[in-house]
């Protein structure tokens, strides 16, 4: 049997929707501000072969490292009726925030795939309110470090697994409601695949999995096939892992030959002291991230996708450490660079597809009690995204690994004792250019109680780069009551202590000399409207 090209496309919508509704069930049904207004989540399914063949469009370093955690848990020889937890980076995971929980879908007690969700908790224990300390040095002062785990038996849920997640984090009534909202994504993936098959039959289902996998990379590869073969290289920095200041290099060779990609991050600093480790899974995201954006983004995002492309990495690297590297920063942060270097090396490739860098850096702000019964709360914050090849940069958005909301004030105000006072783009922070970058963001939140302020940032001393001739973005800060404070710090701060961002702008691109008068007064009259405000 083969599929005709309508009944394929019939299929993979349906399947992506199955992705798509999953998610919304996880979204609607959890009870964290982190999951339920920011998003902070992933949902996909698999075949029963382990290889993705839907995926929602949420978070980018979620979702390629995905696989990984389905391969480990397909090791463990799962049966109808069951469901694995994980969140160890060094078995399938990304950092120990992010909590996989990987379910077999099954019709008449035979499995015939996956349903997929990660999502990141509030909290997963560790040092520090949040799970996400500036200081790590070991992954075991990061959180609760589950390998893949049976959190559902046979349909039932296994208490004595359950209680010694829940002991070992802060807000447990939380944890537990968010990981029911996972479980229940998970089951609305198994019903809605038992429907399509009683609508199309199993064969047919079957053979779309195939057919969808196989669809993505034939796209993905005519891409490639388009861009000229070369060998293009790049090199950037992050600015210190949390111990040290001193900057730690990423380079990569991109090699295009043909309808393949091979991308070598040989030359890359080693494994470091801090948590800017990044797992080897979670480079590889930020490889086919990178890949889709250069290809076309609209083809479907499924296992194909990867097949043409290869990633190397040396061992013990910071791109791909070794036990027991704290790593919960390389997720966040050394992700958001490893983006940078490879889309900086494809420019060289084909600069009418790629943008000048973006902020670089998800911003990441965490704030929470020690008491028992404490606040938890965590925040990404969204910065200027770089000047394109025939428009400005967008003001104040989440770039590259993040895909995130914001969480709205109102929503903050009420959950947390928090208080928001200001909230706006930064004039002036986008790079100047032809095609201007994009304006960052600043954020100022005064503490009501007693807490424990982390932060996880970068592009604090190195600006995100123009392109062709474009100027650089703005640097950001960060600031506790007025004074500055390193990109990667913890602090235990008193009540009525305010805690302020200021996120990178984007690079400009292209001539500023070119820029039209048009733009330039759309530009003068955009700036006069926030001031006004």
């Amino acid at each position: 049997m083969s599929l005709d090209a309508v009944t394929l496309e019939v299929l993979r919508n349906q399947l992506a929707g199955i992705a798509e509704e999953m998610g919304h069930v996880l979204i609607h049904g959890a009870y964290s501000p982190n999951i339920k207004e920011r998003q902070d989540c992933s949902t996909a399914l698999f075949d029963v072969e382990g290889r993705m063949v839907a995926q929602a469009e949420h978070i980018p370093v979620h979702l390629g490292a995905m696989p990984e955690a389905v391969d480990v848990v397909l090791d463990k020889d799962p049966e109808p009726g069951d469901a694995y937890i994980l969140n160890d980076p060094f078995t399938g995971g990304t950092h120990l925030p992010d909590v996989t929980i990987v379910a077999p879908i099954d019709v008449d007690g035979e499995i015939v795939g996956f349903g997929v969700t990660r999502a990141h908790h509030g909290d997963i224990g560790g040092m520090t309110p949040a799970s996400m300390p500036a200081g790590a040095t070991e992954i075991y002062q990061e959180g609760i470090r589950l390998p893949a785990v049976k959190l559902v038996d046979d349909g039932e849920i296994n208490d004595d697994v359950l209680s010694l997640v829940l002991a070992n984090v802060r807000n447990p009534d939380e944890r537990q409601a968010d990981l029911r909202a996972q479980l229940a994504a998970n089951d609305r993936a198994g019903e809605r695949v038992r429907e399509l098959i009683a609508e199309h039959g199993r064969e047919t289902v079957i053979e779309a999995f195939d057919a969808v996998i196989d669809y993505s990379r034939e796209r993905v590869e005519s891409e490639l096939i388009e861009i000229p073969d070369g060998v293009y290289k790049a090199r950037d920095a992050l600015e210190g892992d949390g111990v040290t200041d001193d900057e730690i290099p990423i380079e990569v060779t991109v090699t295009v030959d043909g309808a393949s990609a091979d991308v070598d991050f040989s030359g890359t600093a080693d494994q470091v002291a801090g948590n800017m480790n990044a797992p080897l899974a979670v480079a590889k995201s930020a490889v086919y991230f990178v890949v889709r954006a250069v290809t076309d983004p609209d083809i479907p995002p499924t296992e194909g996708c990867y097949q043409p492309v290869s990633v190397r990495v040396p061992e013990g690297s910071l791109l791909n450490p070794s036990h027991p590297a704290a790593v919960v920063g390389g997720n966040v942060e050394t992700s958001q660079r490893v983006t940078d270097v490879v889309l900086s090396a494809f420019a060289e490739a084909v600069p009418e597809r790629v943008p000048a860098q973006g902020q670089g850096t998800m911003n990441n702000l965490i704030i929470g009690s020690r008491e028992a019964g404490g606040f938890t709360y965590y925040e990404t914050i969204g910065g200027g995204f770089g000047g394109r090849p025939a428009r400005d940069g967008m003001d104040g958005v989440q770039v590259g690994m993040t895909n995130t909301l914001n969480t709205p004030i109102e929503a903050l105000e009420a959950e947390y004792p928090m208080r928001v006072e200001r909230y706006a783009l930064r004039d002036g922070s986008g790079g100047d250019g032809e095609y201007r970058g994009g304006l960052g963001i600043e954020r100022s939140v005064t503490v009501e109680t007693d807490a424990t302020v982390s932060l996880l940032t970068e592009r604090r001393r190195l600006a995100p780069a123009g392109l062709r001739g474009g100027e650089d973005g703005a640097t950001g800060a960060n600031l506790i009551d007025g004074n500055p404070v390193p990109a990667k710090t913890t602090v235990d701060v008193d009540a009525g202590t305010t805690v302020t961002v200021k996120t990178p702008g984007g690079g400009g691109y292209g001539d500023p000399a070119e820029r039209n008068s048009e733009a330039r007064q759309q530009d003068y009259v955009d700036e006069k409207a926030r001031n006004d405000e």
